[in-house]
């Protein structure tokens, strides 16, 4: 059987793989028959020899391959035929995972939504073997139940208004706010709720140096964006989480990048994307220092630099390191 995850909600796409991986058995065991592959460089020869390997000391083996579809998404301004890269790999890929040994799971775990017309899509939609799992952000209602049942199920609490503010800053992105609630419930202790200050202080910090690594990129200071992030390592802050921070800050750039573009007025976005006011007026001004193809580069940079980590390629710290030196913005 073959698997495709996708959509904008990463923590619950990680929530179902670990689901998947407690299934197979033992830890150490299912450790030792995972593969993580990068989609967007895999050959057919490299994923059926991993694929067709046997199990060790097991049942089944567990191979994840990361944005595989997302290297067959139609660009803008593309014909549909300039889409399918590499139409032989498409089909020579159905034949195979539709005849893929019993003995082994195929996921693919995608970045962000894949759109119907996409091939992988298809693939997985149309076929007996295929199994399709969206991992959509929550609405803000489920937002607001999610963010407080998470608390308490951490040993914490937390209150109302502390509750919007951190939606308001963080959005939908559950792992962000998942690490951003570890950090808020050590701050506040066992003695006492979160308060709403305690987000603006805790959270806005991280942001705030965000928003001035990516000015810098903008402005092309190379030196001052690795001095930025450089202070946050320092600070304690998780390479993976920055990168994520990184990630969901690009997005809105694209995001606000692409509404300023169809005259819709700034007011406005802030409803439209669910986001903070601040955090829309910080990224506003931070539009006019990218085109659209600049910062669709820079994000596919970005997705790059996930899967080097995810796939084991490479150290979180480093790829961000190579990151801030080597984007071409």
């Amino acid at each position: 059987m073959f698997y495709l995850f996708h959509g904008e909600d990463e923590y619950r796409r990680s929530l179902q793989l670990a689901t998947m991986k407690a299934k197979l058995g033992d830890p150490v065991t299912v450790a030792l028959n995972t593969t993580e592959l990068n989609g967007r460089r895999l050959t057919l020869d490299e994923l059926i020899s991993v694929c067709d390997a046997m199990p060790f000391l097991a049942e089944k083996r567990l191979v994840i391959v990361y944005n595989l579809a997302a290297r067959f998404e139609r660009k803008k301004g593309t014909a549909e035929d300039d889409a399918e890269q590499d139409p032989a790999f498409l089909e020579q890929f159905e034949e195979y995972v539709n005849s893929l040994p019993e003995s082994t799971r195929l996921v693919l775990v995608e970045d962000g939504k894949i759109k119907d017309t996409n091939r992988i899509y298809k693939i997985v939609t149309k076929s007996d073997q295929g199994h399709l799992h969206e991992f959509a952000p929550l609405d803000p209602g489920e937002l607001s139940r999610w963010i407080p049942e998470h608390v308490e199920e951490k040993g914490g609490r937390i209150e109302r208004a502390a509750v919007n503010a951190l939606a308001a800053f963080v959005g939908s992105d559950l792992r962000l706010l998942d690490q951003e609630i570890d950090k808020l419930l050590t701050y506040a202790g066992p003695e006492r709720a979160v308060t709403e200050q305690d987000v603006r202080l805790l959270v806005s910090y991280a942001q705030a140096n965000i928003f001035d690594m990516v000015d810098a990129l903008g402005k092309r200071d190379t030196r001052r964006a690795m001095e930025l992030m450089e202070q946050l390592l320092e600070s304690g802050e998780h390479p993976l989480y920055l990168l994520r921070m990184i990630v969901r800050q690009f997005r809105i750039l694209i995001q606000i990048k692409e509404l300023l573009a169809k005259g819709t007025p700034v007011k406005d976005i802030q409803g439209l994307l669910r986001l903070h006011p601040y955090v829309v007026k910080k990224t506003t001004g931070q539009a006019a220092n990218f085109s659209i193809l600049q910062l669709e580069v820079i994000f596919k940079q970005l997705h790059e630099v996930d899967a080097a980590v995810k796939s084991g390629e490479m150290e979180p710290a480093l790829a961000l390191n190579l990151f801030v030196t080597e984007v071409r913005s």
